[in-house]
């Protein structure tokens, strides 16, 4: 930076200058306002407040959802959360994502059962944004929106992947452009680039800043090691840069770099609503989004802010996340009612369908939804499902830390017996999990029923054990024992529960999300075990751009038994589809066919009928769309028509009559420059066949006698030693350029 004397003598002309920077920076002053709501406002459509339509919509609700007239214990929570909802001010809140969340069902556009924490709310489920119960599962709403912590609630929503992006166009134009937005993300410098950054920006080589990176170990869990973990004694980048000055001096600059950013994007899922223009709350930027489906350059509105300074403002931001699996549970949808004119009804599936656990406890789940990787397959043998319950448990059990209790939960399933509850008021909390305190909420539930927790309460300590707050769990630890002593509680059960509550800080989930995800498993595992090769088919067409998993499910269903059958462009789509209980291979799968060649393709079928062979095949279709490398793709795979190669084929099934046959070298094949033959004047009728000599060789060859393979159009390459004695293509003749009368024409008697 230059000295004020510089600058004063940079602008000696107008000196000024200098001082009227002063003053501008004097005048700036910029207060951000935090903790504020700033919740865009729902306009009913019978004039009603906010709240009283809330409250009809749920009543509605509670009458669909449990009948009428409903249950008291459903009545008694749904006003309690209303009560809470409508004191913190989030009516809006919800009737904003009720809206969108029926504009997308209204539309055909697959939503999922929920996800997070906002499935212990009873209003989110009598309102259909929800497919889960909470009291029939024991989800908390506290777990979802703490009634003395006022937050932002946050529901995610999960939408077909192809439906997603109607949604967000959908709340764009309700709420006006100027005020919806997606939220920037911005990628940090891990270790690894910092490395390979500095060596560049160092003058070194690239094998240099290389070679170190690859000491740097992989991420868990997606989280790349720090510079501190891998410098630690014994670690192979700590050893490298004692021994290399130049190892050493690369690593001081790149740890210089580590956590700052590197780059902004698009958040996947994230976009803000806001209740006025958001130029008047944040900075926003247009961020380029990629492309079209027509190659156009696609930008989006964002905030310049990330997301957490966007949740202090008090903006309302929400997650409309794209699931591929829903995409999947539609299309199988389709494809069930195409073949048997009824589809089955995903909301109403009843949940104790033997054959679909069967299926799963034999750890047969490859293709279903969180259950198809190896580890998760042993742990179904483990465990042997039978009820929904289990598949909820097996979602919470199986990730780090909670996996050391899968053979407690099996043990306690298969001997109910064996399992040891300290306290008999423990039972109805952790019956569902044999034992073991494996979610979040049961945590909470401990804390309610033996602490005397309040539900707020109860949420605080999940909360500080959950992120390991030391401070916070200190605070908290007197209450629970003094609170467990006043319920009769032993020292030994409290001492128990306590070191319990710290252990399970490790792995214990959140039940909400645990049970909406379990009910997309179901639901996948259901139309996998009654629907298979439906089932199988949708799932292929929808890994149809990452080649390398199309083979592996072809080969998983026909270890099903369901065959897979050879594309063929007389009966191929662009997707998989069911022909008879067997699976049609789609064309979008075959590797240089793209999506405008197969929509030509339909259309010349749609046109002229079936392709009666490749001529037929190349005379009908576009070949601006089916170019060059789309037909080889085809003839490669067998999809083209087996009848016959060559325009020749087709007159000489008119004329019942086979072409002669004649030898020809070497020499007379090469000369051959199309599979077009040269018709003569038809030859005298002989009772054998006519010979004919061809020079430079006198040698005498029949007419019928089997030729080599010429090389034509429509003969797939081949080495002399394998064309060598092997029949023609059909249609094809061999010529010497020397000897025309060589050649026969088809149907001449000479053929015959």
């Amino acid at each position: 930076l230059r000295s004020n004397e510089e600058m004063a003598d940079a602008f000696a002309e107008w000196p000024e200058a200098v001082a009227t920077t002063l003053e501008i920076a004097e005048r700036c002053d910029v207060e951000l306002e935090l903790g504020g709501q700033l919740i865009p406002s729902y306009a009913t459509p019978d004039g009603s407040g906010e709240a009283e339509y809330l409250r009809s919509l749920v009543l509605e609700g509670l009458a669909h959802r449990y009948g009428s007239p409903p249950p008291a214990e459903a009545i008694e929570r749904a006003d309690y959360e209303l009560g809470v909802i409508d004191r913190m001010g989030f009516n809006a809140y919800f009737l904003i994502v009720w809206d969108f969340v029926k504009y997308a069902k209204d539309s055909g556009i697959a939503v999922g059962p929920g996800r997070g924490s906002a499935a212990g709310s009873i209003v989110a489920y009598c309102l259909q944004i929800t497919d889960v119960d909470p009291l029939r599962y024991g989800l908390l709403f506290e777990r979802f929106l703490n009634p003395e912590r006022v937050s932002m609630p946050d529901i995610d929503i999960d939408f077909s992947v192809r439906g997603r992006e109607r949604v967000i166009r959908y709340v764009t134009e309700k709420y006006g452009k100027e005020s919806v937005a997606q939220i920037v993300t911005f990628g940090k410098m891990l270790p690894r680039a910092a490395t390979r950054d500095a060596a560049r920006v160092l003058g070194l080589d690239y094998a240099a800043g290389d070679r170190l990176a690859k000491l740097i170990p992989d991420p868990i869990m997606g989280r790349s090691p720090s510079f501190e973990d891998c410098l630690k004694p014994g670690q192979p980048l700590r050893a490298e840069i004692e021994r290399d000055a130049t190892a050493n001096q690369i690593i001081e600059v790149a740890r210089g770099l580590e956590g700052i950013v590197r780059n902004s994007s698009i958040h996947a899922a994230a976009v803000v609503i806001a209740d006025r223009p958001l130029t008047d709350i944040v900075p926003l930027q247009l961020a380029d989004a990629g492309t079209d489906e027509n190659g156009e350059r696609i930008f989006r509105t964002v905030t310049q802010f990330s997301m957490k300074p966007i949740e202090e403002i008090g903006l309302l931001k929400m997650d409309f996340l794209g699931l591929r699996n829903l995409d999947v549970i539609e299309d199988a949808l389709d494809i069930v009612e195409r073949s048997t004119g009824q589809r089955p009804d995903m909301a109403a599936l009843p949940l104790d369908h033997v054959p679909t656990y069967e299926m799963l406890a034999r750890g047969d789940s490859i293709g279903v939804f969180q259950f198809e990787s190896e580890g998760m397959r042993e742990a179904l043998k483990k465990v042997r499902p039978t009820e929904f319950d289990d598949l909820v448990a097996l979602n919470a059990l199986y990730r780090p830390g909670a996996m050391d209790q899968i053979p407690t939960y099996a043990r306690g399933k298969r001997d109910p017996s064996s399992v040891v509850y300290p306290d008999e008021r423990l039972r109805p909390i952790l019956e569902a999990t044999k034992g073991v305190v494996l979610y979040q909420e049961q945590a909470m539930q401990i804390a309610k029923d033996l602490a005397g927790f309040s539900g707020a309460r109860a949420d605080d300590l999940r909360k500080a054990i959950g992120k390991k707050k030391r401070e916070a769990m200190a605070a908290l630890k007197p209450e629970f024992f003094e609170g467990c002593r006043r319920s009769g509680t032993s020292e030994q059960v409290i001492e128990w529960l306590w070191a319990t509550n710290e252990k399970s800080a490790d792995y214990s989930f959140n039940r909400s999300h645990a049970a909406c995800y379990g009910l997309i498993s179901y639901r996948t595992a259901w139309l996998r075990a009654n629907h298979p090769a439906e089932y199988m088919a949708a799932l292929i067409s929808s890994v149809m751009a990452t080649k390398d998993k199309v083979p592996f499910f072809v080969a998983q269903a026909e270890q099903m038994g369901i065959a897979i059958l050879p594309p063929d462009v007389n009966l191929s789509d662009h997707e998989f589809v069911v022909v008879e209980k067997n699976i049609r291979f789609g064309l979008d799968a075959v590797k240089g066919v793209g999506f405008q060649a197969v929509e030509a393709i339909k259309r010349a079928r749609e046109d002229g009928g079936p392709f009666t062979d490749l001529w037929d095949f190349c005379a009908r279709v576009d070949n601006r769309a089916v170019n060059k490398k789309a037909i080889e793709a085809l003839i490669k795979c067998g999809a083209l028509p087996a009848r016959g190669c060559s325009p020749c084929s087709n007159r000489r099934r008119r004329l019942g009559r086979r072409p002669s046959r004649t030898r020809s070298s070497a020499r007379d094949r090469s000369s051959i420059s199309t599979p077009r033959p040269v018709l003569i004047p038809p030859a005298p009728a002989s009772p054998r066949p006519v010979a004919h000599r061809s020079p430079p060789r006198s040698s005498t060859r029949r007419a019928c006698s089997r030729p080599r393979r010429s090389r034509s159009a429509c003969s797939s390459p081949r080495t002399r030693s394998s064309r060598r004695g092997r029949r023609c293509a059909p249609g094809s003749t061999a010529r010497s350029p020397s000897s025309p009368s060589a050649v026969t024409a088809i149907g001449s008697p000479s053929a015959a």
